[in-house]
């Protein structure tokens, strides 16, 4: 799946290439409307996360433009917040709207929504379909003794539910998901929190200790969420 960014905010569009490659998807990027059009023109694009207000052509424009020549799905990422301006960007042809500052996993939910709202659409109806794989389904993400039900965003361990804040959530979540892959605190910072987060880099630990606490048989030698000196945190299958 390609995923086409568009922002004339360069961290932004950095920050998003970063975490929805890390989910898998292709990501190309552009700084404004003109160039969006032009790469929905070339083709091969799966969805759009185009900015409301950007320089030669701003994302209105830009989305009434390439709903004349694609039914791509639009998600909208504006400053603007008003009821009249949501209203404006669907009549203009968007699917969904964002609204900075936003948190990562939430663009990354609603990525996934749209696209799977788009491929059962696209889909021909039959009485037998195959059955969706696991995580598009609601399975639970299990590493041993640990499993996550991301569609309640609920916690287990050994089957008896653990209750986890939003943010221990997130952040167990992602190492989970991405086992044995070291995070810095940077990255962990950015992703879970986002990049327009004001608090201190110790956040991560913090929540990091907690984790283990309420996951690990022995917090003080954590057998899962470990850490890479000089690096940064990792799960261990």
């Amino acid at each position: 799946m390609k995923i086409l960014v568009v922002d004339d905010e360069r961290t932004i569009v950095k920050g998003l290439k970063f975490n929805l490659e890390n989910d898998g998807y292709e990501v190309e990027c552009a700084y404004d409307g003109a160039a969006a059009v032009e790469a929905v023109r070339a083709g091969g694009i799966d969805l759009i996360l185009l900015d409301l207000m950007m320089p030669v052509m701003d994302g209105l424009e830009a989305c009434a433009k390439i709903r004349e020549i694609s039914k791509v799905p639009i998600i909208m990422l504006t400053a603007r917040g008003e009821d009249t301006d949501k209203i404006i960007g669907f009549e203009y042809g968007a699917d969904d709207y964002i609204t900075k500052p936003f948190n990562v996993m939430e663009v990354k939910v609603r990525v996934r929504a749209i696209l799977r709202r788009a491929a059962g659409a696209a889909a021909p109806q039959t009485r037998e379909s195959a059955p969706p794989e696991p995580e598009e389904s609601g399975g639970r993400v299990v590493q041993g003794r640990i499993a996550l039900d991301p569609n309640t965003r609920n916690a287990f361990l050994e089957d008896e539910e653990v209750p986890l804040t939003a943010k221990e959530y997130d952040l167990i979540e992602l190492m989970m998901k991405n086992p044995g892959r070291v995070y810095s605190r940077e990255n962990l910072l950015n992703v879970v929190w986002g990049y327009e987060y004001p608090g201190d880099i110790r956040t991560v630990d913090v929540h990091i200790r907690r984790l283990r606490m309420k996951l690990e048989r022995d917090p003080a030698n954590p057998e899962h969420i470990l850490r890479k000196w000089g690096v940064g945190y990792y799960f261990k299958p």
